[in-house]
């Protein structure tokens, strides 16, 4: 049976680099694990209030079914002033809630953070870092993945050119799979 591993883009964009990466690692998956795109369009920002009086959103309980499934996941996420966009903010707020049945607890998670500047959503990686830590996410240390100048490493139809940073993508995927097979549950 197949490992299934969440692709987690942080961004709603319709032509969102993060989504072109996670589409992209989605044909990167090796034998035995199976990648899946996990959106975030339909959630509505996170309150408590749903679920203490039991009128929790449908959109936030399919979410915690598909995620719940999950066995791990890659976070794909642009830096947004330093940090992480509120979309990927509010899913694992979603996730996490009500307290005592995350659905992320103890399933393991990477980061591959990017941006068009020249340091990649390094505030980034590291804010999402400190909410999985949180969530009990054992996150991949090595390699970090920060992705520089991303607007332009995809060709006109969206594909990622070959290169040295396909290449390096491809061996952190790999070392993701490496690092999941340690750390599963």
């Amino acid at each position: 049976m197949s490992k299934i591993i969440g692709i987690i883009a942080g961004s709603l964009r319709k032509e969102s680099f993060s989504k072109k990466i996670g589409k992209a690692l989605l044909a990167m998956a090796p034998e035995g694990f199976e990648f899946k795109t996990i959106r975030l369009d339909d959630l509505p920002i996170y309150n408590q209030d749903f679920d203490d009086n039991n009128e929790v959103p449908e959109a936030y309980t399919t979410f915690r079914n598909e995620v719940k499934k999950l066995d791990g996941f890659i976070f794909i996420t642009p830096e947004y002033n330093r940090s992480v966009p509120a979309v990927l903010k509010n899913a694992l707020d979603v996730g996490s809630r009500p307290y005592g049945k995350s659905v992320w607890d103890g399933k393991p998670g990477a980061i591959f953070s990017n941006s068009p500047g020249a340091v990649g959503g390094f505030g980034a990686n590291h804010h999402l870092r400190q909410s999985l830590v949180f969530l009990n996410i054992p996150v991949m240390q090595q390699p970090e993945v920060y992705l520089a100048k991303i607007n332009e490493l995809f060709d006109e139809s969206g594909t990622i050119k070959e290169g040295e940073t396909k290449d390096f993508i491809k061996k952190a995927v790999d070392a993701y799979v490496i690092w999941f097979n340690q750390n599963q549950k």
